[in-house]
């Protein structure tokens, strides 16, 4: 009998943790049959931050830093098998989207440590990984490559926007399924990679529980509109960044010229400026949307969710994607271990309208165990 069961692992730019679950393809569409979430060990993610910037001795931690990662994500697969009953023998692969700490597809190029060659063997599954390489080998972007598991699981009657925040926030425009019009996709700016870095830096805390730090400030208006001149907001779609633009070193720099701020009314401006670029965007690049939905871990900030739904009026709808029927946790893990099964079936795995690749292509490298 076919094994019909993938794994999907995600790790993204927020660096909370891995997201893991287990989907099955056996019906007509994905459905989801384990989930467990397990936050990155301090030292391990204190060495993945680090390797987000440019520094000393990089060749040498970056390895030792994959094999700590790559036995990390064995455990991870474990206590999900353990988690979710789910037999070893019954799973047809594992999808390891890794850990993006560069991202430079001007130059041709995209780094997400990974180890999954250690995976394969400790776990005795098989790997797939390194989704994103042959997208931009084609021309593309290498993102979002989510759009197309967004297809295939939330589009429906009416023109909707999904909009996965993670520590960089992105959209998908999905037009009616019965209508006209091409999905778009694009990261559209900061998600919760500013907000978490200043929280740490003036809270101590790894990120702002539901907003209510931020709450406390005040929206500064004059230094929103310094932040949203950043040229990255004009740029037309297909688009994407990450650390290597939007980090703490980029938001002081636009502080500068303001003195001395209230750390939480600065708090209060990043959740504006996060609720602002995404709206804004889809207003700009997918004005027909009629509703939204939100993914990730910045959909459980109540507080920018709320912002959001202001930014984008009372003419458009605004939830989390469980009104779909998928947790907001779980739909990027979903996507790899979706991702992980069109591999399987020699099926491309990326929208090219979306990544601006020359052509759609079979995304991903087999590691057999």
């Amino acid at each position: 009998m076919a094994k019909t069961v993938t794994l999907g692992l995600m790790s993204g730019t927020s660096l909370d943790g891995v997201d893991a679950v287990a989907v099955d393809f056996s019906g007509v569409g994905p459905r989801l049959i384990g989930h467990h979430h397990i936050e990155f060990p301090k030292p391990l993610k204190e060495k993945l931050l680090a390797l987000c910037q440019p520094g000393d001795n990089e060749i040498d931690r970056m390895g030792v830093a994959s094999v700590e990662l790559g036995k990390f994500y064995v455990h991870c697969v474990n206590e999900l098998l353990d988690v979710a009953d789910i037999g070893r023998k019954d799973v047809a692969a594992v999808g390891i989207h890794g850990q993006t700490i560069r991202h430079r597809p001007e130059q041709g190029w995209t780094l997400q440590l990974n180890n999954p060659a250690l995976v394969a063997e400790l776990s005795g599954l098989d790997v797939i990984s390194d989704f994103r390489s042959r997208d931009i080998a084609a021309g593309g972007e290498g993102a979002p490559l989510v759009p197309a598991f967004h297809r295939q699981v939330f589009m429906g009657e009416v023109a909707r926007s999904v909009v996965n925040i993670g520590g960089i926030a992105n959209v998908t425009f999905l037009p009616p399924r019965r209508g006209y019009g091409k999905i778009i996709g694009f990261d559209c700016g900061p998600g919760n990679i500013l907000l978490d870095a200043w929280c740490r830096k003036h809270i101590a805390r790894p990120y702002d529980t539901n907003g209510a730090w931020g709450a406390t400030g005040r929206v500064h208006e004059e230094l929103l509109a310094k932040l949203l001149s950043d040229p990255y907001f004009e740029r037309q779609p297909p688009k994407s960044t990450g650390r290597e633009h939007f980090n703490l070193d980029w938001l002081e720099s636009q502080l500068t010229e303001f003195g001395t701020l209230e750390p939480a009314d600065v708090q209060a401006t990043l959740v504006m400026l996060t609720a602002r670029t995404i709206t804004d965007a889809i207003k700009k690049f997918a004005g027909r949307t009629e509703e939204i939905y939100l993914c990730g871990g910045g959909a459980l900030n109540g507080a920018l969710a709320q912002c959001i739904r202001e930014c984008a009026g009372e003419a458009i709808y605004v939830r989390s994607t469980s009104a779909l029927g998928v947790d907001p946790m779980h739909v990027e893990a979903m996507a790899f271990a979706w991702l992980a099964w069109a591999f399987l079936q020699k099926k491309p795995g990326n929208l090219p309208e979306v990544t601006n690749a020359s052509g759609a292509r079979l995304l991903g490298a087999l590691y057999p165990h």
